[in-house]
C-alpha cells in the first residue's frame, strides 16, 4: 500500500491539495508512519472557492498551513467511526463537526463523497468543499 501522499497523487483529482501540502511543507508529516485521517477536497472543491482565494492563500503560507492542517485528524477514523462521532480534533488544533444523517456524512457542512480510501499510514475521505478553520474564515 502507498502512504497518504502517494495515494492522493495517484488518484489524480487532488492536484491542488498536493500543491498546497507541498507549499506549506507538510509532505513529510503526511508520509510519516502512524495513523492519520485526511479529509481531502477535490480539485473541483478548490475551484469552487471565490476567485483569487487560492492564489492569495499560496501567498500567505501561515494561513494556508492552518487550512491544510485543518483537513487532517489524528488516528485512523473510518466511515463506521464517523457515523458514531460528532467531532474530530485536527492537526491545526480546532475541532471539525461531524454529522451523519441517513447514511450521509458531512464534515463542517462539506459532503463526504467517498470514504475509507485506505493507505499505509491512515485513511482518506474525499470531500466536496475546502474546510476553513473559524480563526481563518473570520479574518
Amino acid at each position: 500500500m502507498a502512504d497518504l501522499v502517494e495515494t492522493a497523487i495517484a488518484a489524480g483529482n487532488f492536484n491542488t491539495l498536493i500543491k498546497a501540502v507541498k507549499a506549506v511543507d507538510l509532505i513529510e508529516s503526511l508520509k510519516s508512519p502512524g495513523s492519520l485521517t485526511l479529509f481531502a477536497p477535490t480539485d473541483e472543491a478548490f475551484a469552487n472557492l471565490p476567485e483569487g482565494t487560492l492564489d492569495s492563500l499560496l501567498q500567505d503560507i501561515p494561513k494556508l498551513k492552518k487550512i491544510v492542517a485543518y483537513h487532517v485528524a489524528s488516528g485512523d477514523v473510518r466511515s463506521d467511526d464517523l457515523a458514531q462521532i460528532n467531532e474530530a480534533e485536527t492537526l491545526e488544533g480546532s475541532i471539525l463537526a461531524i454529522e451523519s444523517v441517513n447514511g450521509k456524512i458531512q464534515v463542517n457542512g462539506a459532503n463526504v463523497i467517498k470514504t475509507d480510501i485506505l493507505t499505509d499510514n491512515g485513511v482518506i475521505h474525499i470531500i466536496d468543499a475546502v474546510l476553513m478553520p473559524a480563526m481563518v474564515a473570520g479574518k
